[in-house]
């Protein structure tokens, strides 16, 4: 026995809406796209006293891998805001400006791959005349336990190509880095598979994610000394 007629005019309907919402969000998305082109930032117009930057490297493929964490900090920073990223017209980066406290801040995203990071964040810190030391760089960390973060000033980049660039285009080490622990791989995997595999998600990820985004805060609106101190008793 067939459809009856209600049941054909239904699916029509049904049919009919899909394809009309498709067609809408379609549309609205191409607007969006282009609302962003044209709305770009002028470097000249950005102001602000700290940078707060997040690596990682862009598109699909690597969202939701382990080498990606600092790009999920700043989306996590934002989050709490509303605030969107918006390109910089000459610069490979997206930016959006945040109030801290009393602090001016730039949230930060390279748009290129991560050994490259540094080129955006070296040409935002010289026209924006912004120290090293008000340079906060959240980044993946081998030499931590999954899910532990730590806060420190300076020091070696222990490989992380992400640092490295950062200290070519900065002319110095003397940045600060919130560690985002991701522990090493076991039995023999590469270095290079582990960091671009999968984050291990769950309510002990989004918990890291926060307390780093948290540390970010506190360095800006507390100095280094008092974010260590909250956030190394964890």
């Amino acid at each position: 026995m067939g459809p009856s007629l209600c049941e054909t005019i239904g699916v029509v309907s049904f049919i009919k809406d899909f394809f009309s919402r498709f067609t809408r969000d379609r549309g609205a998305l191409s607007r969006g796209t282009a609302a962003s082109i044209s709305s770009a930032l002028e470097l000249d117009d950005l102001n602000a006293e700290w940078l707060i930057v997040g690596l990682g490297n862009p598109g699909p493929k690597y969202a939701a891998t382990r080498h990606n964490v600092g790009y999920m900090a700043i989306d996590d920073l934002l989050a709490a805001t509303g605030d969107v990223l918006t390109p910089v017209k000459g610069v490979k980066a997206q930016v959006a400006p945040l109030q801290l406290g009393d602090a001016a801040v730039l949230a930060v995203r390279s748009t290129t791959f991560m050994n490259l990071s540094g080129e955006a964040v070296g040409a935002l810190a010289a026209a924006l005349d912004i120290p090293a030391e008000r340079i906060i760089v959240l980044h993946d960390e081998l030499d931590l336990p999954a899910h532990k973060t730590r806060i420190k000033l300076g020091g070696n980049e222990n490989g992380h190509n992400g640092l490295k660039s950062m200290s070519e285009h900065l002319g110095t080490r003397d940045y600060l880095r919130v560690r985002m622990g991701i522990g090493r791989p076991q039995d023999g995997q590469p270095i290079v598979d582990w960091v671009l595999g999968g984050v291990d998600s769950g309510p002990g990820f989004d918990e890291a994610i926060a307390t780093a985004v948290e540390a970010a805060r506190l360095v800006v609106t507390d100095g280094l000394a008092k974010a260590q101190n909250l956030i190394h008793s964890r």
